[in-house]
């Protein structure tokens, strides 16, 4: 009997030279293992050769340490760490439409400030919010304003920064 292990969402900061074919070739490793993966963001870090790609995917953990050290060994890329839950800052950007009229727009105004999102446009059947925070907080909102009717939805997908003085840095 085959035990299986513990599927759990991991996330994984991987510094990259930032070029054509690399998003691909690292996203293909974990897509040819079998994992989803639930969020994938990418921008250029202070030094515009090189891109920080943050990675959540859900997944046994024995199958994502292959996957990190088939990464390591990528020409493209420079550095891989997962990131721990416990010690590391994670956020998300959120634009939500939602459908209003002049009875529920004051009940929409006060879901959006309990959750510190900001109003970015309001016409008069629509207001559209933006809110940043960690996923529980942006499900928290929608789980709130879906009965008022989502027009729109986007997400950024995640990004993470380990706390303190711990740095993903190159090789």
């Amino acid at each position: 009997m085959v035990k299986k292990g513990l599927i759990k969402q991991h996330v994984v900061s991987t510094l990259v030279e930032n070029r054509a074919g690399t998003l691909s070739r690292v996203s293909g490793l974990f897509s040819r293992r079998g994992f989803n993966i639930d969020s994938l963001t990418v921008g250029e870090t202070d030094n515009p050769s090189i891109s920080r790609m943050t990675i959540a995917v859900t997944g046994e953990e024995r199958i994502l340490e292959q996957i990190i050290k088939q990464l390591e060994k990528l020409v493209d890329v420079i550095a891989v760490k997962e990131l721990d839950g416990s010690s590391c800052l994670r956020r998300e950007i959120m634009l939500v439409k939602i459908g209003v009229d002049e009875k529920n727009r004051p009940a929409i105004l006060e879901i959006a400030g309990i959750f510190r999102a900001r109003v970015v446009d309001v016409s008069q059947k629509t207001i559209t919010v933006e809110a940043t925070g960690n996923m529980e907080k942006l499900n928290g909102l929608l789980i709130l304003l879906r009965p008022y009717g989502i027009l729109e939805l986007a997400r950024t997908g995640l990004v993470a920064l380990e706390r303190g003085t711990d740095v993903l840095s190159i090789k």
